[in-house]
């Protein structure tokens, strides 16, 4: 299996020093940045399995790039991970409305991070080697094995989350299901989010589903489900 390539974004010398070490030491290919402008062009050119980005940057901020990375159909597959000094509730939940799958508030422990990565990709591989059937209900599609939806013939860019948020609650429509059922069925328990973080996941999977995302009701006092 070749290795997965992570891309971290920091102006901080020393701390992608030490991220470069323990990327390295558990066999990731690691490439690092010290601007916006230079891990934009480096995502065009080198397409990462996973971004680490870092929020306060010289030029662009982390939720500029985020935004970009996102709205674009070629990279909205990346997941990123959040490097921030802001423990805010706001700044996190911005964050994961811009499409982020996780943040992790400075100073980290190595190890955190780590498993917050492996977690990730160890999802987002899991997705990609669904061999379940095409789902096919209302007028959307969920292919599993191509990690696509498409409402009509409209192709919807969806991260990692998102993706797997849909897939499960597509699969068993009419299914009601708590937040906790949706974190533990898309997670594994080497990652720690909070229910706020599958509301906010849900708004942007509505928001981007556009008409289709009538579809995710709201069960007040329970959670969510998929109409049938």
């Amino acid at each position: 299996m070749s290795k997965k390539l992570i891309l971290a974004v920091d102006d901080e010398e020393d701390i992608l020093e030490l991220i470069d070490y323990n990327l390295k030491k558990e066999g990731y290919e690691v490439i690092l940045a010290r601007s916006g402008n230079e891990a934009l062009k480096t995502i065009q050119t080198n397409m990462p399995d996973l971004i680490l980005l870092d929020l306060m940057l010289p030029d662009i901020d982390g939720f500029d790039i985020c935004k970009i990375v996102k709205n674009n159909s070629k990279t909205a597959h990346i997941p990123i991970i959040m490097l921030t000094a802001k423990g805010e509730d706001a700044d996190i939940v911005s964050g994961l409305e811009l499409g982020a799958s996780d943040y992790v508030v400075k100073p980290f422990s190595h190890r955190v991070l780590l498993a917050r990565i492996r977690a990730i990709l160890r999802q987002k591989t899991s997705v990609v080697r669904d061999t379940a059937k095409t789902i096919k209900i209302h007028n959307m599609t969920v292919n599993p094995g191509r990690f696509e939806v498409h409402v009509g013939n409209s192709l919807i860019p969806l991260t990692a989350t998102e993706f797997n948020i849909l897939h499960f609650l597509a699969r068993h429509p009419g299914w009601v299901f708590t937040r906790s059922q949706i974190i533990d069925s898309i997670k594994s328990e080497e990652y720690s989010v909070t229910d706020r973080a599958v509301d906010v996941q849900i708004m942007g999977l509505r928001r981007k589903l556009h008409t289709a995302g009538k579809y995710i009701e709201t069960i007040r006092g329970v959670g969510y489900r998929f109409k049938e």
